[in-house]
């Protein structure tokens, strides 16, 4: 048991902190933040977006609340693959959170992550009006867990703990 202990200590400090997932919209930010060994995604409350500071100052104090190391933005690119006017205002606001928080903003393929949550909204029969703020923190938590399985599947010795990885998922 002390072993097993020591080993999940080990594993802990190892990791730089955790990854916070954005599905950012015009009136709404989706989120999502990793457990602390990289496994899973969990939804956070949806940010109703008031301005860009008021943003930017609560994406700060989650980042601080839990010690997160990596922000990773969902990319709209078009179904081909290619940059549309979405995907060109996600990365202007990667570029603004990268100098605000001072540290790593990564862009990750999000196609399809909303259709899939609108779906599973559908599914689980929640109601119509509460499935806006909804569809954005799972749309977050589907693309935090994608990336996190992405990232334990290209490890040479299997399965492990997720921690801060170079590169995006951008298509060839």
């Amino acid at each position: 048991m002390e072993m097993q202990k020591d080993h999940l200590e080990q594993a802990r400090a190892a990791l730089p902190g955790r990854i916070l997932a954005i599905d950012l919209g015009a009136r709404r930010i989706g989120l999502a933040v990793s457990d602390p060994l990289g496994w899973t995604a969990q939804g956070l409350p949806t940010l109703v977006r008031r301005n860009q500071r008021f943003d930017l100052d609560y994406l700060q104090s989650l980042v601080r609340q839990y010690d997160v190391a990596l922000v990773l933005l969902g990319n709209p690119l078009n179904m081909d693959g290619s940059e549309g006017s979405q995907s060109a205002r996600a990365r202007e606001f990667a570029e603004r959170l990268r100098r605000f928080l001072q540290i790593e903003v990564r862009l990750w393929d999000e196609r399809l992550t909303t259709v899939e949550a609108r779906l599973l909204l559908q599914e689980s029969g929640m109601k119509r009006q509460r499935k806006g703020r909804q569809v954005d923190r799972l749309a977050a938590a589907i693309l935090l867990q994608d990336f996190l399985e992405t990232q334990r599947a290209s490890r040479p010795n299997g399965p492990e703990p997720s921690g801060v990885v170079s590169g995006e998922n951008e298509p060839a």
